[in-house]
């Protein structure tokens, strides 16, 4: 049985990151992925439904920046709105110098502190600093003709890209790009000048679906596993979070037969890496009233790296789930029990009072600070070991049954 699972875990790897490729929310791929997951859930008997909801996808057409002669590495902010033309630049470095600025027509460089960390979108609910609330609002009373960031490393909350992002967001109307801090630190010396900025992009309205698979009667306690299919664009995603859907796969062939007291619900979250989180807003909605009745869920996202075990984090488990899981951990060599992280779906039931078991790598989790590995090119199935994931389906069978 393993030996079979194994194989069909490289075929939906394969699929997944190769012949569909690129699975950012609203684009092609991303509806291919999920008439994919919908149909082969299907297949193993699960109740299939999928949830549409409005998204966008994103063209890049490259940015350009000039100074005095003098040209500059820039990057076009992932769903930007366009710009081209010709402004005086200004630098801010604190919330207070951006405070006291006068922006309006001008292009704004952000750089050192107030740059350390990416920008939440501005209608980001699950994780929004005040100082991030307040970047934004200032910079759109403002209203500078276009913001360039200048950007470190931040793996916790940009993934391992590096520079990253300032801003993604496709709800902030201000044109955007970014550099590398050393970069920026080239630009400064230019301030109070004239600069030259071309920055093509494009957003492209399009849908977004979750895929939902049930099993079990309408109004049992509900057991949730999730994933999410999304991945950023320019990365094959496998890590973030082909596993994850190929984790849901396999649970879903070994829960064929299950006839349990619960209502079991694989569930395949689109937008985890996407500025607005839609497909997650889409569930919330749709289960308002339904919280309550949920017993548990286990999020799987970043598992089966090929360094280390697997682990397994919990979040409010009663103490009977407590024990059962484990118990379960204990009978699988390759898994081990992880500290809690907040990075990842299972932080929207715990909001909602929902008990949640996080599956991802250890090796992640240890290195969340430092990894350059997600949201990049390097995220490939090369760097997967698809024996953890037919080992984590395994586990969660038996400790699902045990519920």
């Amino acid at each position: 049985m393993s030996g079979e699972l194994y194989k069909r875990s490289l075929n939906y790897l394969d699929i997944l990151c190769n012949r569909i490729g690129e699975r950012c929310v609203g684009s092609e791929g991303n509806r291919e992925a999920t008439r994919f997951l919908e149909k082969e859930l299907s297949a193993a008997g699960w109740q299939t439904s999928a949830a549409e909801f409005d998204a966008i996808d994103w063209k890049d057409g490259g940015a350009r920046l000039e100074c005095d002669g003098s040209s500059f590495e820039v990057r076009t902010g992932p769903y930007s709105l366009p710009f081209k033309g010709s402004a005086t630049m200004m630098a801010a470095s604190t919330i207070d110098e951006l405070e006291h600025a006068e922006m309006k027509g001008k292009v704004v460089l952000l750089h050192g502190e107030i740059a350390r960390e990416q920008l939440m979108p501005k209608h980001f609910v699950f994780y929004n600093p005040e100082e991030h609330q307040k970047i934004i609002a200032l910079l759109e009373k403002g209203r500078p003709a276009a913001v360039i960031g200048a950007t470190g490393r931040n793996s916790a909350l940009a993934g391992g890209v590096y520079p990253f992002p300032l801003i993604e967001d496709g709800d902030f109307d201000i044109p955007s790009v970014y550099m590398t801090e050393e970069e920026g630190r080239r630009l400064l010396p230019y301030t109070g000048r004239k600069i030259i900025l071309s920055s093509e992009s494009e957003r492209i309205p399009g849908k977004g679906y979750n895929i939902i698979a049930a099993k079990g009667r309408e109004n049992a306690g509900r057991i949730i596993v999730s994933a999410h299919i999304d991945a950023k664009k320019g990365t094959p995603g496998a890590i973030d979070n082909a596993t994850g859907v190929i984790t849901l796969l396999l649970l879903a062939d070994l829960l064929r037969d299950y006839a349990g007291i619960h209502r079991i619900e694989l569930v395949a979250f689109n937008g985890e890496d996407y500025y607005a989180v839609p497909g997650q807003m889409n569930f919330i909605a749709s289960n308002q009233e339904k919280f309550g009745n949920m017993i548990l869920d286990i999020n799987i996202d970043g598992a089966g790296y090929h360094e280390g075990p697997s682990a397994f984090s919990e979040f409010n488990l009663p103490e009977e789930l407590s024990a059962k899981l484990k118990r379960t951990i204990d009978s699988f060599p390759g898994i081990t029990t992880g500290p809690q992280w907040p990075q990842g779906d299972h932080s929207i039931f715990v909001q909602f009072g929902v008990p949640a078991v996080a599956v991802t790598s250890g090796w992640f989790i240890e290195n969340m600070e430092h990894q350059d590995v997600t949201h990049t090119p390097k995220d490939r199935p090369e760097i997967t070991d698809c024996h953890k994931l037919v080992e984590i389906a395994k586990a969660l069978n038996e400790f699902i049954r045990m519920i």
